[in-house]
């Protein structure tokens, strides 16, 4: 059978927010991908694009730790990616609608420019009509929603597996 994955995409650096996903996984026997390595290399970023292209389920969140300018960008080109690869898969998507405050006093500017950049991509994406694509509003309604899709991704590959042998 087709093993299931899910991959923690979006906000990267410093932030910690993957730590509470990949124990509840591990907890529970879920297979992830984990793209937040300490040593990343150019070779780091071909994996990336397999786990982009093949997990089942992506998750992809811009937190409040970081500007996330890049994960920003990449929010609609990985959903396009993910999607049109298969379209039996699933992506979720949080966007927190500013940065916290330290980096509002850090950068007022950036942070100005960044939660009108926030808000235009949450505007857009509440607009996304495909039966794959979840708009969450927090993290703890992101792992809830990937362990439920993580279950029913391995219901549907058991049973397309059970086909094949018909």
């Amino acid at each position: 059978m087709k093993q299931v994955c899910i991959g923690l995409f979006g906000t990267c650096g410093g932030s910690k927010w993957r730590d509470a996903f990949m124990a509840a996984y591990q907890e529970r026997g879920i297979n992830f991908f984990n793209p937040q390595v300490e040593d990343w290399t150019p070779e780091c970023a071909d994996i990336e694009a397999e786990h982009l292209i093949n997990d089942d389920v992506i998750l992809f969140p811009v937190t409040s730790e970081t500007f996330g300018t890049g994960s920003l960008s990449e929010t609609g080109f990985s959903i396009m990616q993910a999607l049109k690869s298969n379209t039996n898969r699933s992506v979720i998507i949080m966007i927190d609608p500013l940065v916290n405050e330290a980096l509002q006093t850090s950068d007022p500017v950036m942070a100005k420019d960044n939660s009108r950049a926030r808000a235009l991509v949450r505007a857009h994406l509440k607009k996304i009509q495909h039966p794959g694509v979840y708009i969450v509003e927090d993290l703890d309604t992101m792992l809830n929603v990937s362990i439920d899709l993580y279950d029913i991704h391995t219901r549907l590959a058991r049973l397309q597996e059970s086909l094949k042998k018909v």
